[in-house]
């Protein structure tokens, strides 16, 4: 077994994560921790504090993908963990992981139950849903933990926040895709192994909790950036053509219902008040479609290199998108 931690300037949620895993971790388990070129001490306080972890000191910001990449190269575990640096594990996380994997041996991925630091009775995520021009949002997503997420189930994949892989699913079919950077990045991932013939399972047992928004900050317009570019990627590399014709619809409905959403106080954009951050976020929004379009020659590449991989048919994409869709208004009045 090993877990990645990866992490930029967070030396004290960096220090509890570790703690957190390191409290349950069992023989064997390898801990291994990629620091994109902090300036906050973070690697300094791995090497004085854990000395039984492995470091990666990078001189440059490399990203989540390619830093999780650099971590699962030099993994030796025949599972791997990854876990944020802004998330906390709770006793018997990892155990939980492995027992969901066990006893569904078609799965390749395991997700956690991921609840809000802040308030641990609502949910961050149970596994993810895909809106059909390639949003993705958290299952689950700012629920009250009632119980109603209490069964190991299927899910269409992990937050990459909290997730167990098996080694042999990365070996075949590819780790994470660095075009991406950071967000949407295990929706990539996790999609792809879908159709390479994987499943992903959910363990309800194996509870963390996330500090939402941590990485860049809720509002920052390199985040609205990077998850627009990023869904335009996702879905340009991995949707059926019959669906991927009509990705404009499908975008073109989620913004309205997003602006709509704003106008009443909900959803996304409503966490940058007034028209002038607004009009920002459009302007943010822009960006990312014409970032994604210049990198489409690069993606196409790769979409076409998906074919040796993919086990499942067109019309057995469609019903996986189908089956694990999150609705209009759920998508337009849920925040991040």
């Amino acid at each position: 077994m090993s877990v990645i931690l990866v992490n930029l300037n967070r030396a004290e949620l960096l220090r509890k994560a570790l703690q957190s895993v390191l409290r349950e971790a069992r023989p064997g388990v390898e801990v291994i921790v990629v620091d994109n070129a902090s300036t906050d001490g973070s690697a300094e306080m791995v090497e004085r504090e854990f000395a039984g972890v492995r470091l990666i000191r990078n001189t440059t910001n490399k990203g989540f993908c390619e830093a999780n990449n650099q971590g699962i190269a030099i993994a030796h575990g025949e599972y791997i963990a990854l876990l944020n640096n802004d998330a906390e594990a709770e006793p018997g996380w990892l155990d939980a992981l492995v027992r969901a994997l066990e006893r569904a041996p078609r799965s390749g991925m395991a997700a956690s139950k991921v609840k809000v630091w802040e308030d641990p009775r609502r949910l961050d995520k149970v596994g993810h849903l895909i809106f059909l021009d390639g949003q993705n949002r958290g299952r689950g997503s700012g629920e009250i933990d009632s119980g109603q997420y209490d069964t190991m189930e299927d899910v269409l994949w992990p937050d990459g926040c909290a997730a167990l892989y098996r080694h042999t699913m990365l070996d075949e079919i590819g780790a994470f895709d660095e075009d991406f950077f950071a967000y949407a990045d295990d929706a990539e991932l996790g999609l792809r192994a879908r159709l390479a013939g994987w499943e992903c399972v959910y363990a309800p047992d194996a509870v963390v909790q996330h500090h939402r928004g941590a990485t860049l900050g809720v509002r920052s317009l390199r985040r609205v950036e990077l998850i627009e570019r990023n869904r335009v990627l996702l879905a340009a590399k991995l949707f059926p053509w019959s669906l991927l014709w009509l990705n404009g619809v499908f975008y073109l409905a989620r913004l309205a219902a997003g602006l709509w959403a704003g106008m009443i106080g909900r959803g996304e954009i409503s966490r940058f008040p007034g028209w002038k951050n607004k009009m920002r976020v459009g302007l943010a929004m822009l960006r990312a479609d014409w970032e994604a379009l210049t990198m489409l020659p690069r993606i196409l590449k790769k979409r076409k290199a998906m074919r040796r991989l993919r086990r499942l048919s067109t019309m057995d994409t469609l019903r996986l998108l189908w089956k694990h869709r999150i609705s209009l208004k759920e998508l337009s009045q849920q925040s991040i």
